[in-house]
C-alpha cells in the first residue's frame, strides 16, 4: 500500500512539472530581423505572443550587433517577418 501511494505521488508530481512547463511554453513566434547588412531569424515559445515575439527579436539580433547600444538598435528594427502561433 506504501509503495502504491509513493508512486501515485511520483506520478503526479511529473504530471505537474508537465503541466507547468506546457503552460509556459504555449506561444512560439518565429522573427527575422535585418539590421546592418545582415539578416538573421529565431523561433522562441514564450507564455504570451508579446513576451515570445520580445525574445525572438533579441535572439536574433544578437549575431547581428555588438555590444549593447547596437543591441538596443537592433531590438527597435522593424523585423523583416514575424511569424506567431499557439
Amino acid at each position: 500500500m506504501r509503495l502504491a501511494g509513493g508512486l501515485l505521488c511520483v506520478v503526479l508530481f511529473f504530471a505537474a512539472i508537465l503541466y507547468v512547463t506546457q503552460a509556459e511554453t504555449s506561444v512560439e513566434c518565429t522573427v527575422c530581423i535585418h539590421f546592418g547588412g545582415a539578416e538573421n531569424c529565431a523561433t522562441v515559445t514564450g507564455p504570451d505572443e508579446q513576451q515570445a515575439r520580445m525574445q525572438a527579436t533579441s535572439t536574433a539580433c544578437a549575431p547581428l550587433s555588438s555590444g549593447v547600444t547596437e543591441g538596443m538598435e537592433c531590438s527597435r528594427t522593424v523585423p523583416a517577418m514575424v511569424r506567431c502561433g499557439g
